[in-house]
């Protein structure tokens, strides 16, 4: 800790002291952006404070703004900026965090962000000036970049050269990717190391060399240039400064802490985690002491609960695929430390929500409006994958168990080494790990077995298990993991995601500097434009063109609304499809196959009309359905998600419970009703974002809204929201509206699928068209659903019979079958083809050959429905004292009918193709006992 803290300040304090100095500058405080981003192609997560602004730099929107301050919720698990395996570990990397910034876009440039971030340092937070150093970039003449000097004579007025320090291109150039805005930059640090300690050692060499006291707390960048694909820098429009400060790191240097852990960030979570568990949290552990591990856990779960709740508040659930499967991995990540080293068999983690929620009240406010949802999100996927981390741990103790070939212990030897009498030795160690651990380790002594590379792949692959979980849990049975193994399995999957999603994206090609684009999609389908800018992409080894117009009626796809299609009009008459419309920072981006010669003349821009007003009707409906849900369902009910196509709209929304089929007709009902009072269309243009807040306008969780928004009514009392899309000018245009589908999504979330006008009609009428082929096919009745009824229980009966007769049948076979034993070296053997109609039948026939038949070898074939079936029961003794094993006999008999079979010891089952082949398998049985 260093010493002379001057004042303490709460985390929250020191918050709001950052943005009311800045505000005390003449900067407008502007809101956190959501963590999960859209519209932006090249990211996931907003993983800077910039993120927001991007387009701002670019020079594609304008600023509204020319100086703003905010605090920023970043995720860094992904990409470029990837920490997760650092959590926890450390004292200073996190999931999600906090970056304060203070913005100029085209305003102030170095002399006013270097003097204020000196100003509030020493004079605000009262941090003791010999403690910080600065660093300014030294050039790169590979890049033609000269030293920053500018930057090092403004140190000069206010920090003592020795801790003023040049620094490279990896450490004082910012860059946010391959491509994009960047610049010089000018990074403070701060050194929290006791007095002694500096004494020893300089502060200067420590700087940006990875200790763990001498830490960043601030970076002023200087944006001037925007990286382009082909690596050269180019100029931007105009100069501006991002700055970020980490405010956890802030917290933990103005509180006097040597971890950011111990802050009144984190300490209230972790102690009520420590609480929980019953241990103890050791902040001064280090690797390999007692009560590390627990520490180390401690601090995960404090951590990924931040990220994994904002997260979902913010829109994005736990999935399988893109930003969805990294949420997953997180909390997955959380849910092993929290079950190995915490002790927490049962969910746990969502218990940390609303004490998270209470300590984000009145700064995140959208997390506490949803903490009982965002808490039965993450409790639904705790227990999901406490079942997988079960099915996996079984997984590993069923491999560990199977390998006779590298010496693990036999089945017999298992058994004969065992208090326990059980005949079934593989199923009694997987449910009894201890035992097969003791056993084991005992059979290798010093050992060490390896779990193959691809079976850990698939643990990490299907089950969710990192190779750490699995290596830690084949290390208490003495196994090793062959990790480059594993690794050549991870590489070649990554390899055929890459090779699957790859995009090689080209530099825009800039016709009119001027590129404002005008959107005129609300009140036009049609518009005469020019082109602004262009590119070529390749994807999948497909070129495409992207194309940037100066004024357009194409809406691009936004709030689960998809892009217009349609016809680029050239003045020669050629004509270039549009197949889809996207937005890309702020830019409305037209995609088409080819592009013309002429692209520089006047083009007429046309929307296809059908699609248009087909989307349109469906996303009307959309908010109709939203109304009549909260209505229906209740208030609690918000939207998650949504897609709205020409062909169906899927809405999804917070909900604990199946929707019923009373609730759906009640749902329909509301909505056909609005319908068919042709509601006119009331929309609002640039309407102050608060004042349609105070109208009672429904604002969606996750949307960056802008100060000025889009308020779209259908009745003042029964539809009123945001939106940017576009709509019918009247409901009675939508016709007709129809529920197809209602599902689960997520932990808390319904998913409804739905259809209106022409889809609707041609449903209604398919499905009157199938009502009336069922009511031919019974004969007409007067009541079809008795009818059906009727049917199904004298099926069911018939059913009941064929069972029966078919027991009888198999039980007068076990007589004939038993006469026909072979007696072979002591084994009675039988080998017979059957008529029975299924496998079922026929493991009842064994069995109760089984009990009549001493040491019987038994193998039955069949051939159901025209697939040949073996069947393999041997007597346990027979498995003792012979080693004979029916899993490995019925695999070597299904070669011959082109199958493949297993099972346990003394029982089995094989499934082919070749029924020609049943004799000779029967034939081959009797090798085995010869």
């Amino acid at each position: 800790m260093h010493s002379k803290i001057i004042l303490y300040m709460t985390a929250n304090e020191i918050r709001k002291a950052f943005l009311d100095f800045f505000a005390s500058k003449g900067h407008t405080i502007v809101p956190s952006a959501p963590i999960v981003v859209k519209n932006d192609p090249t990211l996931m997560f907003t993983n800077a404070g910039m993120n927001q602004f991007k387009d701002i730099f670019l020079g594609e929107a304008p600023a509204k703004s020319s100086r703003v301050v905010d605090t920023q919720r970043c995720l860094r698990v992904s990409g470029k900026h990837n920490d997760l395996e650092e959590v926890g570990i450390d004292t200073y990397h996190h999931t999600m965090f906090e970056m304060l910034g203070n913005w100029s876009f085209g305003d102030y440039f170095k002399k006013d962000a270097i003097a204020w971030s000196w100003e509030l340092l020493t004079e605000v937070y009262k941090l003791p000036k010999d403690r910080l150093y600065v660093t300014y970039f030294e050039g790169d003449q590979k890049e033609g970049l000269e030293t920053d000097t500018e930057t090092l004579e403004l140190w000069k007025q206010y920090v003592d050269e020795s801790h003023i320090l040049p620094g490279n291109k990896k450490d004082n150039f910012w860059e946010m990717g391959e491509t994009g805005p960047c610049g010089p930059c000018s990074e403070i640090h701060f050194d929290s190391r006791p007095d002694n300690e500096r004494v020893e050692v300089d502060g200067a060499k420590l700087v940006n060399a990875d200790h763990d006291q001498v830490i960043e707390i601030w970076n002023n960048v200087f944006m001037q240039f925007n990286r382009l694909k082909d690596s050269s820098l180019q100029p931007l429009p105009a100069k501006h400064v991002d700055t970020g400060m980490g405010f956890e790191r802030l917290v933990r240097v103005l509180q006097g802490k040597t971890s950011n852990y111990d802050t009144d960030i984190f300490q209230p979570l972790i102690q009520f985690i420590a609480d929980k568990s019953g241990k103890q949290y050791n902040a001064a552990a280090k690797p390999g002491e007692e009560g590390w591990n627990e520490a180390v856990a401690m601090r995960v779960l404090a951590d990924h609960i931040r990220a994994i709740s904002f997260a979902i508040a913010d829109g994005q659930l736990p999935s399988n695929n893109k930003a969805g499967y990294v949420i997953r991995r997180i909390l997955r990540r959380a849910v092993r430390y929290s079950y190995q080293y915490l002790g927490f068999k049962d969910p746990f983690i969502n218990q940390l929500v609303p004490l998270l929620a209470e300590q984000f009240k009145s700064v995140f406010d959208e997390l506490w409006e949803q903490k009982d949802f965002v808490q039965k999100v993450v409790l639904e996927e705790e227990i999901s994958f406490l079942r997988t981390l079960d099915r996996g741990l079984q997984k590993i103790y069923t491999y560990i168990f199977e390998q006779d070939a590298v010496g693990v212990p036999s089945l017999d030897y298992l058994s004969e080494h065992d208090d326990s009498s059980t005949i079934d030795a593989k199923n009694y160690f997987i449910n009894n790990p201890e035992n097969l651990k003791h056993r084991i380790i005992s059979y290798y002594g010093d050992v060490k077995p390896s779990i193959d590379g691809k079976t850990a792949f698939e643990l990490f692959d299907s089950n969710g298990f990192p190779l750490d979980l699995t290596k830690l849990i084949a290390s208490d049975f003495g196994f090793t993991v062959d990790e480059h193994d594993f690794n050549v399995y991870l590489q070649e999957q990554k390899n055929r995601s890459r090779a699957a999603t790859a995009i090689d994206t080209g530099d825009w090609i800039v016709l009119k500097q001027d590129d404002s684009v005008e959107f005129v999609g609300y009140d036009e389908t049609e518009a005469v434009a020019h082109v602004v800018k262009y590119r070529k992409v390749t994807a999948k080894g497909k070129e495409q063109y992207q194309i940037v117009l100066d004024k357009t009626p194409f809406y691009a796809e936004s709030g689960g609304q998809v892009g217009d299609k349609g016809e680029l009009v050239f003045p020669d008459g050629e004509i270039v499809y549009v197949t889809d419309t996207k937005k890309e920072n702020g830019l409305t981006v037209h995609f088409t196959d080819t592009l013309p010669e002429g692209i520089s003349d006047a083009l007429t821009a046309i929307v296809e009309p059908a699609l248009r007003h087909s989307s349109e009707s469906n996303h009307s409906a959309t908010h109709l359905l939203h109304a009549a849900l909260k209505q229906v369902l209740g208030t609690h009910v918000n939207q998650k998600g949504s897609l709205v196509n020409a062909d169906y709209l899927r809405f999804d929304f917070s909900h604990f419970a199946k929707v019923t089929d009373e609730e759906i007709a009640q749902i329909e009902a509301i909505v056909n009703a609005k319908i068919r009072e042709n509601i006119n269309l009331k929309e609002e243009r640039n309407v102050p974002y608060q004042q349609a807040l105070n109208s009672g306008v429904t604002a969606l969780f996750g949307e960056k809204y802008g100060d000025y928004v889009r308020v779209i009514t259908f009745d003042d009392d029964f539809s009123k929201e945001l939106c940017g899309g576009t709509h019918v000018n009247a409901t009675g245009q939508i016709g007709f509206f129809k529920i197809t589908s209602e599902s689960a999504v997520a932990a808390g979330v319904r998913r409804i699928e739905a259809i209106t006008g022409i889809a609707a009609e041609n449903y209604i009428n398919a499905q009157s068209l199938l009502i009336n082929q069922l009511k031919e096919l019974l004969k007409n009745p007067k009541d079809i659903t008795k009818s059906i009824e009727s049917l199904i229980s004298e099926n069911a009966g018939l059913k009941k019979e064929l069972e029966k007769s078919v027991l009888e049948k198999a039980a007068g076979l076990k007589d004939d079958l038993a006469k026909t034993a072979e007696n072979i070296n002591g084994i009675n053997f039988i080998a017979q083809k059957v008529a029975l109609p299924n496998a079922d039948a026929i493991k009842n026939l064994a069995y109760n050959l089984k009990d009549i038949v001493n040491d019987l070898f038994l193998v039955l074939a069949a051939d159901i429905d025209g697939k040949p079936s073996l069947t393999v029961m041997i007597a346990e003794n027979l498995v003792k004292d012979k080693g004979l094993n029916a899993g490995k006999i019925v695999g070597e008999l299904a070669k011959e009918i082109e199958g493949r079979g297993g099972g346990q010891p003394f029982y089995a089952m094989a499934g082919g193709k070749d029924v020609t082949g049943i004799d000779r398998a029967l034939e081959k049985a009797k090798s085995f006992v010869a």
